[in-house]
């Protein structure tokens, strides 16, 4: 863990640390990144489980899936910032490793989803197969956990 120590040295952590100020403005587009990433990746997910048949697949899957891969560029860049404060604190909390691995594997899912063709096949025939469906699921319960695993950071 020593080998993070010079995380908490660079400008932008000096800065963070120096000004409440832009601590809190980057603490908050890093709540509000989440809130891109949860607000894009549930009603996507609903939608191709068939809870949510509001809309077709085709007219929100670009939008939901381009406002949720901003969302999490955005907190992962955020997220790094307020990592570079206290890095070998927040390495040895479990409810960080945590939630670092669950975005992972959020990640890494969607990115299989989008590049399978029951995506394709979901954007032209507004059904999800089987197997994307259950895709689908995984993912609700990848990001619902790396939601609640942030939240539980604070609390060891």
């Amino acid at each position: 863990m020593e080998t993070l120590a010079w995380l908490s040295t660079t400008p932008v952590a000096a800065a963070l640390k120096a000004s409440g100020t832009l601590y809190l403005v980057v603490n908050a587009a890093h709540i509000l990144s989440i809130g891109l990433i949860v607000g894009a990746i549930l009603p996507l997910d609903l939608r191709l489980i068939g809870v949510v048949r509001a809309a077709p697949i085709a007219a929100i899957g670009p939008l939901l899936s381009r406002t949720a891969a901003t969302g999490i560029v955005l907190a992962i860049v955020t997220g790094l910032c307020l990592f570079s404060v206290r890095p070998q604190e927040y390495a040895q909390n479990p409810a960080f490793l945590a939630k670092v691995g669950l975005v992972a594997l959020g990640i890494v899912n969607a990115l299989a989803l989008h590049l399978r063709s029951g995506w394709r096949m979901a954007m032209s025939t507004d059904s999800a197969p089987p197997s994307l469906r259950v895709q689908a699921g995984f993912s609700l319960m990848i990001w619902i956990g790396a939601l609640l695993a942030g939240r539980w950071i604070g609390f060891i």
